[in-house]
């Protein structure tokens, strides 16, 4: 009799280099996009396949900012971001998991995530699912449900690198959604965030190591 798979086995994953970028935010735009984009290309000049944007990196995170910011991702011609990010994919050659952007959609405005490939095609998008609501009284009070709308779908999405799955910021505190992957046989889990200091610092680092 065979033995039974291991469910905990991780596959066998060709070595290639993750970038991470990190990026100083400002009330401009354009100025945002410009430094995604050197970010990118220094990445790639380093040799990286998979690169990944933080969360909201495009405006500033406030409730003040994500309307003015947000973009229809049905109307390239009024989507410099996601024009940049696919161009950008397709120039190098890389998957780009995009960090988050604010999203109209019929009214609608949400925290998402896209999915490029190396030939610049939108391969998938991500909706932050579970939204950050916090009040500390004396250190901060924000509440995302006020702006934006919720996802509802879990993304996966195979790429060149692997399968990726996809969360936003507060989704690693669930971990229904990272053992949802794993059954689904992902080989990579991204999450894309935006921890605030007063919180973040207390878990991130940890629930990283837990998920």
């Amino acid at each position: 009799m065979a033995d039974a798979p291991n469910p905990f086995q991780l596959p066998n994953i060709t070595k290639f280099k993750i970038a991470l970028c990190q990026l100083s935010i400002t009330s401009d735009k354009n100025q945002n996009l410009d430094r995604a984009s050197r970010s990118i290309r220094l990445s790639v000049e380093q040799g990286a396949k998979l690169l990944v944007l933080p969360e909201m990196w495009n405006c500033p995170y406030s409730s003040d900012y994500f309307a003015k910011y947000a973009e229809d991702f049905d109307n390239r011609d009024a989507s410099p971001t996601l024009s940049m990010l696919s161009e950008a994919a397709c120039c190098h050659g890389i998957t780009i998991i995009g960090g988050s952007l604010p999203e109209w959609d019929h009214g609608r405005l949400y925290n998402t995530c896209c999915i490029f490939g190396p030939d610049g095609r939108l391969k998938a998008k991500h909706r932050k699912i579970h939204l950050f609501d916090i009040d500390i009284p004396g250190e901060i009070s924000f509440k995302e449900s006020d702006t934006f709308t919720a996802g509802d779908q879990p993304t996966i999405v195979d790429t060149e690198v692997g399968r990726i799955g996809i969360g936003i910021c507060h989704d690693i505190r669930f971990p229904e959604l990272a053992a949802l992957y794993r059954k689904r046989g992902v080989d990579i889990i991204c999450y894309p965030g935006a921890f605030n200091v007063s919180t973040g610092e207390l878990l991130w680092e940890l629930v990283q190591r837990a998920r």
